[in-house]
């Protein structure tokens, strides 16, 4: 989606963290709990722990050089504050209409190559991901380049933007209670991990398809209408996540029991049920196994 160059998008909670690496866990979390929150979100935790010791938390800083939409279509720093503004107006919104108190992420970060969370140490390698301990989201921003030469999306700003919206969207379970009430360390096709992704998929198609009505304090909307080529991005970026399209690109077979994410098909499926339903239908817990 393209930002409407006048948006103001400075309200946005998006901050950056230099590179920091050799650095002590963070949130008192061990192996085991690391463990347990991968197999959770479908990340790999475990293996970003660090030993005793060592520099302390990168401070961030403000985006100070992101304020307008035009900033953000020429800027993927910028365009990931912009789109942090959008998910923090939209879910106010949704939240008042859907009746549930909603509060947004402690927050937002983009980090170079490796930084600290309440989850432990993480790197590039980790991949983009929400910390419940902290109520905050990570992301490398290079990670988008991998999307498109490792994974094979089709890349773009809703690309992008989507993966935004997705970790938002775990943010929104946090609040809502479902993490937790979700965690069993279970993997499998029909695994509350795969639901809890499968939703937040769902949750992100929600916004994308009222983005470009939600406004900035001016009245602004932070983006135009999204266009048929951007929206195939998404889904692109969708697909290229499966569980099904990695363990084949990384293993040469497919293993349904270790599933984390869902199918590529799911995944694109969910997003489209947002996008046309609104996150009202976005509960992916009430359905049998054969109807994620």
């Amino acid at each position: 989606m393209t930002f409407n160059p006048d948006a103001d998008i400075r309200g946005g909670k998006a901050s950056k963290r230099g590179r920091n690496t050799g650095i002590a866990v963070g949130g008192g979390l061990g192996v085991i709990a690391l463990f347990v929150l991968s197999q959770f979100l479908g990340v790999d935790l475990t293996g970003l722990l660090g030993g005793g010791g060592g520099a302390p938390a990168a401070s961030d800083s403000a985006l100070e050089q992101c304020q307008t939409g035009a900033d953000a279509n020429e800027n993927v720093e910028c365009r990931m504050k912009g789109a942090s503004a959008s998910l923090e107006e939209y879910w106010e919104r949704e939240a008042a209409e859907l009746d549930f108190a909603y509060v947004g992420p402690q927050g937002f970060i983009l980090f170079d190559q490796a930084t600290t969370t309440g989850c432990g140490n993480a790197s590039s390698a980790t991949g983009p991901f929400y910390c419940p301990p902290d109520e905050t989201i990570y992301i490398d921003v290079t990670f988008y380049d991998e999307l498109r030469q490792r994974f094979g999306s089709s890349g773009g700003p809703l690309a992008e933007m989507y993966v935004v919206a997705h970790e938002w969207g775990h943010h929104v379970q946090n609040v809502l209670g479902i993490l937790e009430r979700a965690q069993d360390g279970q993997t499998g096709p029909a695994s509350n991990a795969v639901r809890v992704e499968l939703q937040a998929d769902c949750f992100a198609g929600a916004w994308a398809a009222d983005a470009s009505e939600v406004p900035d304090d001016s009245g602004v909307p932070f983006l135009q209408p999204i266009s048929q080529s951007q929206y195939r991005d998404a889904l692109s970026a969708a697909a290229a996540v499966g569980d099904d399209r990695i363990q084949q690109a990384a293993q040469g077979q497919v293993n349904p029991h270790t599933f984390t994410h869902g199918t590529s098909e799911q995944r694109v499926r969910w997003f489209e049920t947002g996008f046309e339903q609104g996150a009202g239908a976005c509960d992916t817990f009430s359905v049998s196994g054969s109807q994620l």
